[in-house]
């Protein structure tokens, strides 16, 4: 089926974006034929002269080669280069945690690390990571998309060339992906239980604000909270906002709500200083858990409360999986997240 072309834009580059996106993508694997000159002018209805500028094209960047009376062919990376990169669907204060943690030892190993943002779009995430292989980085580190199941078959059916992947933090990985992911389930377990040991009322969940299709992070945590409540103390509510504004002194106090757990540590901070300039005592009349401990939660007075993601042993565990560590026995790693209870 040919392209539909815009005016504005060259046949023969939107043509090259389609050959290079599926290349990319390893719709078309390293050492596959792609189409001739013959058959892009018969499958898109152009011109040979056109057909012939988008093998050029490919050929100047470096992804194809064309051999005399074979046909045009996807090359293989023949060249690793020392650079390690980290693709994310956001950023964040926590995501920038462990951006910082890798980079401290990617210095160490003489590495340069870049991040790239796929902004929680499945399509854009495969084609950042495919961009990487082609262009030979040695490591690839991936915080997936919100959901896996729109990547798991890219991943499953992945050629890394000389790349080295490790899908991290939020994540779902499925047994085929080597990774270092947290434990929501226990992090979560941990936080609601210092908040039952701490007040007697109901639990807020301030998670992010939602995201297009579908969250299977959210969705555990939040299923996770509601088993907890539900199996060890009923009497009490689970309430769930994504929308920072409508917490306010009334939503505390009309949904008698005396244990608050963030996903996200500038929220938490956020929700702590309004408790204090409403006069509500904290932890007193309400206990505040902060999920990720980045560094500004040891700056805020008082310091939080939080649930530690570990992100120095994720990416110590990260670095390890990249250099084929022998000290490992697996490389499908679980980073256990702790309860560390401060002031607040």
């Amino acid at each position: 089926m040919p392209l539909e072309f815009q005016d504005y834009i060259p046949i023969y580059k939107r043509l090259t974006d389609y050959y290079r996106n599926k290349i990319i993508a390893q719709e078309y694997e390293a050492g596959s034929r792609i189409d001739s000159i013959n058959r892009i002018m018969d499958r898109h209805k152009v011109s040979r002269e056109t057909a012939k500028k988008v093998i050029k094209s490919l050929i100047d960047e470096n992804l194809v080669v064309s051999r005399a009376g074979k046909g045009t062919y996807v090359l293989s990376v023949k060249k690793v280069i020392k650079i390690w990169g980290m693709v994310i669907p956001f950023y964040s204060s926590n995501i920038e945690q462990l951006i910082s943690e890798i980079n401290n030892l990617a210095e160490q190993y003489e590495r340069k690390l870049q991040y790239f943002l796929h902004y929680n779009n499945a399509a854009e995430e495969m084609r950042l990571v495919g961009n990487l292989i082609n262009q030979g980085f040695e490591a690839i580190i991936v915080v997936p998309n919100y959901n896996e199941m729109l990547t798991a078959e890219f991943y499953r059916h992945l050629s890394l060339e000389k790349s080295k992947l490790v899908l991290a933090d939020y994540t779902m990985a499925g047994s085929y992906f080597e990774y270092a992911v947290q434990s929501y389930d226990l992090g979560i377990k941990r936080a609601i239980n210092y908040l039952f040991s701490a007040n007697s009322g109901n639990i807020l969940l301030s998670v992010d604000e939602p995201w297009q299709g579908k969250h299977m992070i959210m969705e555990l945590i939040e299923n996770t909270a509601w088993q907890i409540i539900a199996s060890r103390q009923p009497q009490r509510k689970l309430f769930i906002n994504t929308n920072l504004n409508r917490i306010n002194k009334a939503y505390i106090q009309d949904n008698h709500i005396t244990g608050i757990l963030s996903l996200q540590d500038t929220r938490s901070i956020r929700i702590l200083g309004r408790l204090q300039s409403w006069r509500i005592k904290v932890p007193d009349d309400v206990a505040i858990v902060s999920y990720g401990n980045t560094e500004i939660t040891r700056y805020c007075n008082p310091p939080l409360t939080v649930l530690d993601c570990n992100y120095a042993e994720m990416a110590r565990r990260i670095v390890q999986i990249i250099h084929n560590d022998p000290e490992l026995t697996s490389k499908q790693l679980v980073i256990l997240s702790e309860l560390l209870v401060r002031e607040t």
